[in-house]
């Protein structure tokens, strides 16, 4: 694995014709939930060899086997309910979950996967678990007094299955919340709520936070407790760099260089010049370029496209600083 400019995905990839139409099967009763584990067994292991023939870095497992971030959790969790379909973004909608009592976790979520999928390759993979306060905005409240309180028996749960992947083997542990600036009077109780999960961690701890309006909670975000932040930067034409001008950046950064909601293919020198962008406030080997956010709304193609371009600009920068290293 490289020292410097390691590539990544921030989770998800783009689902198989074949997945999604077996998932389709198995609603209508057509096949076994033992058949559509099978399938999405074969979809992970054929997105981790993608991943190593692209020579990405640090891999995921794609989420082959979950649909919506929070909904995948809440139907694990004892004290959630699935509630109707609610809107998203675009024309994409979920099954918004209500927390209708005590929140506890009868058993690990991930931890199976996890381990499966680090089998199958000797590069890394992180563990991907959506956080407490995303879990916390995504959902409806029902049980807890406060949203305080919501959040940190959340946490709770969360902690533990983020200490399962640890002891699995986990080295990078991402915890995500995207919905952290959803209301930014909010944003000391997601920090006290990541606080919790991550005390005891000693893996690299990651938070991906993608669209909406990070100015309104920078620089407070650094407080939040994890190693490194994973921002939608490409999208937003890179313009929250910019706040790192007045409050200096000082966590390592996953720098998203091509955007997944747009179909046009970026450039390799597109790509290039936003990681250039991200090493004017942050060093080489605390720079992470990847996507600006999951691929699951991207095909297969796409996907393995927009990783193609991340992959081969973060070479092109590195010959340019080894280039530099040797003037």
């Amino acid at each position: 694995m490289t020292e410097v400019l390691l590539t990544t995905t921030v989770g998800s990839f783009g689902k198989p014709d074949y997945l999604t139409k077996a998932r389709g099967q198995l609603a209508r009763g057509k096949i076994t939930r033992q058949e559509l584990t099978q399938l999405e067994r074969r979809a992970t292991e054929e997105w981790i060899r993608v991943q190593e023939d692209l020579d990405l870095d640090i891999l995921v497992d794609g989420e082959m086997y979950r649909g919506d971030m929070v909904a995948y959790f809440a139907e694990r969790l004892d004290g959630f309910k699935i509630g109707g379909l609610v809107r998203s973004y675009g024309n994409r909608y979920y099954h918004k979950p209500i927390i209708e009592s005590k929140v506890s976790r009868p058993k690990p979520m991930t931890i199976d996967w996890f381990r499966w999928t680090q089998s199958l390759t000797d590069r890394p993979v992180k563990g991907m678990l959506t956080g407490p306060y995303t879990m916390l905005d995504w959902s409806y409240n029902e049980a807890y007094r406060t949203r305080r309180d919501a959040a940190l028996a959340l946490a709770e749960v969360v902690r533990q299955e983020a200490e399962d992947l640890q002891a699995a083997g986990a080295a990078y542990i991402q915890i995500d919340e995207p919905a952290i600036h959803a209301r930014p009077e909010e944003i000391d109780i997601a920090i006290e709520a990541m606080g919790h999960v991550t005390q005891n961690l000693k893996a690299k701890t990651i938070s991906h936070i993608c669209y909406g309006d990070f100015a309104a909670i920078y620089p407070k975000v650094l407080e939040l407790p994890v190693d490194q932040l994973d921002l939608a930067m490409h999208n937003y034409e890179y313009r929250w760099l910019r706040l790192f001008d007045e409050h200096p950046f000082t966590k390592e950064l996953a720098i998203g260089v091509v955007d997944v909601h747009s179909h046009r293919l970026e450039s390799v020198d597109e790509a290039a010049d936003g990681i250039r962008k991200g090493l004017k406030y942050v060093a080489p080997d605390r720079l992470l370029p990847h996507p600006d956010c999951g691929l699951k709304t991207r095909t297969v193609e796409e996907s393995l496209d927009k990783c193609r371009v991340v992959v081969e600009a973060a070479r092109k920068v590195r010959a340019e600083l080894g280039a530099k290293v040797s003037a």
